[in-house]
C-alpha cells in the first residue's frame, strides 16, 4: 500500500512551526483551501514585487519606504519559496 507523501501546507502554527497534511486525495477541502491560499500568496507577491521595484526605482525614496519594501519582500519570499517546496514534494504524485 502506497502512501503519499505529506503536504507542506502554506501556513504555519501560532510558533512559526510548518504545517503539513496528510490525505489520500489532492481534493480534500483542506487540500482545496491551501491551493486557494496558495494562489494567494502567489498573487500578494508579485503585488509586493511591483511596490517594491517602484520604491527602488525612486531615487527620493527614504529610508523607511526602503525598509517596509524589504520588509514585504521578505515576507513575499519565505511565502513563496513554501509554496514551491511543497509544489516541488508533490510533483509525480498526482496532485498539484
Amino acid at each position: 500500500m502506497h502512501t503519499p507523501p505529506l503536504r507542506l501546507l502554506p501556513w504555519t502554527t501560532p510558533e512559526g512551526n510548518p504545517c503539513y497534511l496528510s490525505t489520500d486525495s489532492g481534493r480534500s477541502r483542506l487540500s482545496l483551501l491551501a491551493d486557494d491560499i496558495e494562489a494567494a500568496q502567489l498573487d500578494s507577491g508579485e503585488q509586493v514585487l511591483a511596490g517594491a521595484r517602484a520604491v527602488l526605482s525612486d531615487p527620493g525614496a527614504g529610508e523607511r519606504a526602503v525598509r517596509f519594501a524589504l520588509t514585504r519582500a521578505a515576507e513575499s519570499l519565505e511565502d513563496v519559496l513554501r509554496v514551491a517546496v511543497s509544489r516541488g514534494a508533490r510533483v509525480g504524485t498526482g496532485d498539484r
